[in-house]
């Protein structure tokens, strides 16, 4: 009796044992769900990078119009001060000692050295004389302009040159940006009993302009404009990066009487000079592609790619006058 109880016994604990599920998910179900989140996840992914990709591009487009247009403004102000403004026949002529076939190409930058532009890769474009106007709480050299002037403001005459620089460096980008190059005339201290006592000299390299020079027209005589023996010491300052560094499909197109400089453009930054008038159209074009891509090819200009390649056109009118 006790035996057949503990057969029983025996046989209700291993009917009673909790059975084990041995289901799950075989490889083919997983590699099923797999394939499912890759289509989802992918085109997911191309999407964002697509927006990330298009913000980016779109950021640098309105980077580089934004900065071309400030330049260009600057420009148009420094310009609307100027006395007189070369063409290609003084900007891109050395002096040849007589009224018809002078410029002043080896008087300034680059044939004429001066720091941050170099012989082949920084051309003139843009050269003027102007009015420099001083406040008298301006300083120069640690010097305040009112103690010569006896509290005044005053004024200089200035040669002002802008280029269009290639030259590789660390600190800029890889294509072009415009530079400014200024020299001013010397400061007389009215307050001295020296009669023309220098109060601030001039730069380095200036000589002012002679009137006097033969010649039958302004032109003739400030294109044998000749700078002081003294080397320059002034640097071109840059003003704005990433201009285009090629000639693109933009053929200029300068109205009668107006000379193009430089003759050849080779890059985003060229003039239509009407010296005679004092007036002159500035061209300047950007290159938002080069602020993306790396390799010349990727952010060359073509047509296709016309919208990354900003341009502003302006005329500016000098307003100054000088007399013969």
């Amino acid at each position: 009796m006790i035996s057949s109880l503990r057969k029983l016994l025996a046989h209700q604990l291993k009917n009673n044992k909790p059975k084990i599920n041995h289901g799950g998910f075989t490889l083919i179900e997983l590699l099923v769900a797999m394939i499912v989140a890759v289509l989802i996840i992918a085109p997911l992914l191309r999407f964002m990078i697509t927006i990330v990709d298009t913000d980016r591009k779109e950021q640098a487009k309105a980077t580089s119009e934004q900065e071309i247009q400030a330049a260009m403004d600057y420009i148009a102000r420094d310009l609307e001060q100027a006395v007189y403004i070369y063409d290609a026949s003084g900007v891109e002529r050395d002096n040849a000692g007589t009224a018809d076939d002078s410029g002043i190409q080896d008087q300034i930058p680059p044939v004429a050295a001066a720091p941050g532009c170099n012989k082949g890769n920084c051309q003139p474009v843009l050269v003027f004389w102007k009015r420099k106007y001083f406040y008298r709480e301006d300083k120069v050299n640690g010097k305040t302009i009112g103690d010569f002037t006896n509290k005044n403001d005053t004024f200089v005459y200035a040669l002002v040159a802008y280029y269009l620089i290639t030259e590789e460096n660390d600190k800029w980008s890889n294509i072009a940006r415009i530079g400014r190059f200024e020299v001013y005339d010397k400061i007389i201290d009215v307050t001295s009993n020296k009669v023309n006592k220098v109060g601030i000299p001039a730069s380095p390299g200036f000589k002012s302009f002679d009137l006097s020079k033969k010649g039958n027209s302004l032109k003739e005589k400030l294109n044998q404009w000749t700078k002081e023996d003294a080397p320059y010491t002034t640097k071109a300052q840059i003003l704005v990066d990433y201009i285009d560094n090629k000639a693109t499909a933009i053929t200029p197109d300068c109205p009668n009487n107006y000379l193009l400089v430089p003759s050849e453009p080779n890059g985003g930054f060229y003039a239509c000079v009407d010296a005679e008038k004092r007036i002159a159209q500035l061209f300047l074009i950007g290159n938002a592609l080069a602020r993306l891509k790396n390799n010349p090819n990727d952010y060359e200009y073509k047509p296709n790619r016309s919208s990354y390649f900003p341009t502003v056109t302006m005329q500016i009118e000098g307003r100054g006058f000088l007399g013969l």
